[in-house]
């Protein structure tokens, strides 16, 4: 259900994460993407599923990401350079599921997302985070077909994890894990985080770690 990193790997995962990480650009479009010179990690999520403070919490950073009260701040891909000699890459995608969003804005997003997802070779898995306190919503479940369908490996990480009992976080847990068996492209464990206490994030360092490797 959850997976537990050896200390090697999480002390591996920390050491990557403590050198230099500086945001390299946004892209609108796919002719603004950079090149593909190493590996990528991407993260997905609704609008307010808190993202961008699990990207601060993930890089010790507090204002690496930009964080809003609004929903669908962000609704270009935005990449980020890890390490230095440059190592891999973190590529925070537009949140989905902005009910007040224009339905043109909605297609752009559908398309730039999509595009991605089936055109990039250097993206090697893609992190879809999940409120702990509704679980996996039918707006979920559509990024999520998706990427079944673009063949993309993806795991989910359920955030905000302090925001409700441990009992209520156990049943959504097993609930996520037991979906997530269901779908092909997707990793069988799941990651528990909380960006505010700091829960989970050393596994999800790893977690990251693994995937470029």
């Amino acid at each position: 259900m959850t997976e537990a990193f050896d200390p090697e790997a999480i002390e591996a995962a920390r050491k990557a994460f403590a050198g230099p990480v500086a945001f390299l650009k946004s892209a609108p479009a796919l002719e603004h993407l950079p090149s593909p010179e190493v590996n990528e990690v991407a993260f997905a999520g609704r609008s307010n599923v808190g993202k961008s403070s699990l990207l601060n919490a993930l890089t010790n950073r507090n204002g690496l990401a930009r964080t809003s009260n609004t929903p669908g701040r962000t609704q270009e891909l935005n990449f980020f350079d890890v390490g230095q000699p440059l190592a891999f890459r973190l590529v925070d995608m537009p949140g989905y599921g902005f009910a007040k969003a224009p339905k043109d804005m909605v297609r752009k997003w559908r398309y730039l997302v999509n595009d991605f997802l089936r055109g990039r070779q250097a993206l090697k898995r893609v992190l879809v985070l999940i409120d702990s306190r509704h679980g996996i919503k039918d707006v979920d479940r559509e990024i999520l077909e998706m990427l079944d369908s673009a063949a993309v490996s993806y795991r989910i990480v359920l955030t905000k994890a302090d925001k409700i009992k441990a009992s209520e976080l156990a049943e959504v847990t097993a609930r996520t894990a037991e979906e997530a068996r269901k779908r092909p492209a997707a990793h069988p464990d799941i990651i528990v985080t909380s960006s505010e206490k700091g829960m989970g994030i050393p596994e999800l360092r790893a977690a990251v770690l693994e995937a470029i490797r």
